[in-house]
């Protein structure tokens, strides 16, 4: 018989359900009233459950999730016990907390989430607004992190930096991906202004890994770590990329790190923007060993291990094959040039048909020109959320970029995948064998896409 006591497997996602109900209700991640008051407030009546453990905090524009995971894979290849806070997530909202490299099971979450329960509407009661979905979640995570325990955190910011919920910890390790144009409404209008948001994170005695960054944001995080006397590490200085090479399902990499050389490692995700993932999350977990110029390389033979280990689910991301269909989180103009470059470069495809999906208020255009020379055929769609950008007035969009005789539209998604994989099997004759579908457009459409297309996550 099926269990539906407490411990059975139909409890445990009644309970999932209810919590998730619950917080759904709170403020979404894009309602936002820039203050650490609440989530202080939170820690304070937790007993500082983000202070019993050391912290690596993961900022930037694009790759902090992957970045985050690869730091993740390095630090538990060292024999320590990780938790890791991501976001936002593909198809569960267990995967944005994850212990020992698997997100925390149903029982855990619901657990964690009535302890912590009592004292968020603490909060909400004594507050001007109550605490949102993604500051709860937060406090969620540190709470179930310190009672796990764990040796190191892994923690990626929501958004921005200095306001961001997570940034009420100190991290030891202050890692900043590349800085791009993405929320200006919040963070900023250009780069220099965004970057100094970000740079938040730096904190005294930290030490800041810094991965490449126009110049106007590189200035704005070295000025922070000056101010607050950190160590910098900086790409294509301390550490970098000195070799890479396509390879099968992958890529092969030389890298430099704070402590020297680490020659042949594979890495099973595709384009130069990973391979920089790998030299910031490797410089990273170099700083947090303590390794150096003086001390060496830490262990290649763990280091090799551990980034042939690597997923990245929604990343660029072959779901299906026949045609082969990608899947890929990109976001705006930024991402979404990176994820072009990767699949020139690792994808014999002589056809791309796109299947595009956005959230209101991003840089459509600037990702639909970045896409546009890739893809033979657009299928423009909308996910299912209050987020989604219309599919006509996306496609209104579509038009002006691909023009009309490249573009049709399909409103559901499901329907959307189907028209896509139809147009690649019904290329020219010179293009079959060699065509691909590439989904994309926002990490809402590369999740809905891959739990349709059976993918699974970890």
């Amino acid at each position: 018989m099926t269990s539906t006591g407490p411990g059975g497997r139909p409890a445990a996602a009644a309970g999932l359900a209810r919590v998730e109900e619950a917080l759904l209700a709170r403020w979404p991640e894009t309602r936002l009233e820039p203050s650490l008051t609440r989530i202080s407030a939170l820690v304070d009546l937790l007993g500082a459950p983000h202070r019993a453990f050391p912290v690596i905090q993961v900022a930037g524009t694009n790759g902090k999730t992957t970045t985050a995971r690869m730091v993740d894979e390095l630090l538990r290849g060292f024999g320590l016990r990780v938790g890791r806070f991501t976001s936002p997530h593909l198809q569960s909202m267990r995967e944005r907390i994850v212990l020992d490299g698997k997100p925390v099971t149903p029982e855990r979450f619901v657990e964690t989430y009535e302890d912590i329960a009592p004292y968020v509407q603490m909060v909400d009661d004594g507050g001007e607004h109550p605490m949102s979905f993604f500051e709860v979640m937060v406090g969620l995570a540190f709470a179930l992190f310190a009672e796990t325990p764990i040796d190191v955190a892994v923690v990626e910011v929501g958004m921005g930096g200095r306001w961001d919920a997570t940034n009420v910890a100190d991290a030891r390790v202050a890692v900043v991906t590349p800085v791009a144009l993405d929320h200006a409404e919040y963070l900023g209008p250009d780069v220099a202004t965004i970057a100094g948001e970000k740079a938040g994170i730096i904190k005294a005695d930290a030490v800041a890994v810094l991965a490449t960054q126009q110049p106007g944001a590189l200035d704005a995080l070295v000025r922070r770590a000056v101010e607050v006397d950190a160590v910098v590490a900086r790409e294509g200085t301390e550490f970098g990329v000195l070799d890479r090479t396509v390879a099968v399902g992958g890529q092969q990499l030389r890298l430099q790190g704070l402590g020297g050389e680490y020659p042949d490692l594979y890495l099973p995700l595709f384009g130069a923007h990973q391979a920089q993932n790998a030299a910031t999350a490797l410089a990273a977990v170099e700083a947090f060993l303590g390794a150096g110029a003086a001390t060496g390389p830490i262990d290649v033979e763990t280091v090799r291990a551990a980034f042939a280990a690597v997923r990245s689910p929604g990343r660029l991301e072959r779901v299906r094959t026949s045609p082969s269909v990608l899947v890929d989180a990109a976001h705006n103009p930024a991402g979404m040039a990176a994820t072009v470059a990767a699949v020139r470069e690792s994808f014999d495809f002589t056809r791309v048909v796109g299947v595009v999906g956005c959230v209101r208020g991003k840089d459509v255009s600037g990702m639909l020109a970045e896409l546009e020379p890739l893809c033979a055929e657009l299928v423009v769609t909308q996910h299912d959320s209050p987020r989604a950008m219309p599919a006509d007035e996306l496609g209104a969009l579509a038009v002006d970029v691909f023009g009309a005789d490249r573009v049709s539209v399909s409103p559901r998604l499901r329907d959307a995948l189907t028209e896509a994989m139809e147009l690649a099997e019904a290329g020219p004759d010179d293009a079959l064998g060699g065509s691909g579908v590439l989904v994309t457009g926002s990490v809402i459409t590369a999740g809905q896409a891959r739990a349709l297309l059976g993918g699974k996550t970890r």
